[in-house]
């Protein structure tokens, strides 16, 4: 066997005393796709920040090519061909394609920067990669998947020979996704390593090698994928069996109860009028492909968009929803898609983003009182197996499961009895994705109704009640549960002939 390109050997990482990795041992070898896999918090994260210089090992060696290394920073890995494709690609959105490529790198001309070979550079790069945007095109234009081939070609224009991908899926249409695993394995025919890191299982068995396990800051082992089932990969993260994945638990809790009614609900220019009817104790589920507008019926639902028409009513009363403050005096609460923008504040505790929404109740002649806010969050700790248990911990510092787990809990601080779960197992775990469909069906046991919009087909089949869907801004179909297969919900989504209207039309002949 060839020499490893990356050896890890008994990588430990303490913060604060804390061991956040022990004894982790693995090698990946030259021109091979390999996965590190695990639950969130399984320390994949500070691993990698530790191959790419953000982090000094607290014990063991990494090797390069034979060779005992330790990066001092992330432009000391790059310089040694080792590069990072993060999970939201940042750019400057005022330079050209080729200027962010070559940002601080550029090639000089005397005192000058070389524009003409800076952008011939960059095009042969992007040429490469089969991309459609130029070097001269502003990067303000692009969209997010050809954010992620610009920073691939800023990998590549750094001669990386190893480069490691986190989500990189995460927000890409299916037509992306596919583009992407192209270059991907173009990448590796051309002898590049990929270290790659996803929650998404099926990407695994379609474009990788062989993927490493890490559980709770250890090394479980390396598998080739060949030789390994999707039970068996799951089991090595988590610990246990997970057969009942996205599988409803407690059926039979929709009462008859209309808490929500939505009539004509409508936004010019984004989705037509939209009308349905959510009853107690049920899920209703929101499917479509991406541009569905999903997210942004939900938005003016919750007031963060105007609407253009349209009426809702809550338990029978018309609602006034003008802003999320008028959203939440009706009882209705949004966990968005995009948790660490939309859903908390970085650099606040635990303790602080469970009560954000529900801060009045901690509030005395304008003070806030922190121990009983302190005291609120340790209460929903316990209901959402927060991990760490620390109510004071700084939530930006979370995995992305346990992060999620927060907004959740802000929203149930609140007592809302009607929930938005927009994307609610986005970048999560298999792990916590069990975790966070044992919270809905607690909530809806309780009597509270949840909308879920979600992309991925199991979760909408296997937890849904009911399901819309939807299709370019319109409503498409009505499932019922029994209706509900996966190729059903996909013709509806990809436009079948026999739409929604076309039933409404025969139901009432």
């Amino acid at each position: 066997m060839e020499k490893p390109v990356i050896e890890f050997k008994n990588i430990g990482k303490s913060f604060s005393g804390n061991a956040v990795l022990e004894g982790i041992s693995f090698s990946i070898q030259p021109g091979e796709i390999h996965a590190i896999m695990g639950e969130n918090g399984a320390g994949k994260s500070t691993l990698l920040n530790i191959l790419h210089g953000i982090y000094t090992p607290t014990a063991g060696e990494v090797f390069l090519a034979g060779e005992r290394t330790a990066f001092s920073s992330i432009q000391d890995a790059i310089e040694k061909g080792i590069f990072k494709v993060h999970q939201e690609v940042s750019v400057i959105p005022a330079l050209t394609v080729g200027q962010n490529i070559t940002l601080g790198y550029e090639p000089q001309k005397g005192l000058f920067v070389d524009y003409a070979r800076l952008n011939e550079e960059t095009d042969a790069i992007l040429q490469r990669l089969k991309c459609h945007f130029r070097s001269t095109d502003k990067a303000s234009k692009l969209s997010t998947g050809e954010m992620q081939m610009l920073a691939i070609a800023k990998a590549l224009f750094h001669k990386a020979q190893v480069i490691s991908f986190d989500e990189p899926t995460a927000a890409l249409s299916d037509n992306e996704v596919n583009a992407f695993f192209d270059v991907v394995r173009e990448l590796k025919a051309s002898g590049i390593t990929i270290i790659y890191v996803t929650h998404r299982l099926n990407e695994i068995f379609q474009i990788v090698d062989r993927v490493s396990i890490l559980r709770d800051g250890r090394y479980i082992g390396t598998y080739k994928v060949a030789d390994i089932t999707r039970e068996q990969l799951i089991k090595s993260m988590v610990g246990r069996d997970v057969a009942a994945f996205a599988v409803r638990q407690h059926q039979g809790l929709v009462q008859a109860e209309t808490v929500l009614e939505v009539r004509n609900l409508a936004r010019e220019g984004v989705f037509s009028p939209v009308s349905f009817q959510l009853h107690k104790g049920e899920l209703l589920g929101f499917a479509g492909l991406v541009g569905a507008k999903r997210t942004d019926v939900m938005r003016v639902l919750f007031g963060a968009d105007k609407k253009t028409s349209g009426e809702i009513f809550v338990k029978g009363r018309k609602a006034e929803i003008k802003s999320p403050v008028d959203a939440l005096r009706q009882g209705i609460g949004l966990i968005p898609e995009n948790r660490k923008t939309q859903g908390m504040v970085r650099m606040l505790t635990n303790a602080d983003n469970v009560g954000l929404a529900s801060i009045k109740k901690f509030c005395r002649l304008g003070f806030v009182n922190h121990a009983q806010k302190q005291k609120n969050c340790e209460t929903f700790i316990e209901q959402i197996n927060l991990s760490p248990r620390d109510p004071l911990y700084i939530t930006e510092n979370l995995s992305g499961g346990n992060q999620q787990k927060v907004v959740i809990a802000k929203w149930l601080s609140t007592d809302a009895d009607i929930l938005i779960f927009d994307e609610p197992t986005k970048g999560v775990d298999v792990g916590a994705k069990a975790e966070i469909y044992r919270l809905m069906e607690e909530l809806l046991a309780k009597g509270k109704s949840i909308i879920m919009v979600s992309s991925e087909m199991m979760e909408i089949i296997g937890m849904s009640d009911r399901v819309l869907v939807m299709r370019e801004g319109s409503l498409e179909a009505e499932l019922s549960r029994e209706e509900l297969t996966e190729e059903r919900v996909l013709h509806f989504a990809m436009g079948g002939e026999d739409s929604f209207e076309n039933e409404c039309n025969a139901a009432h002949k």
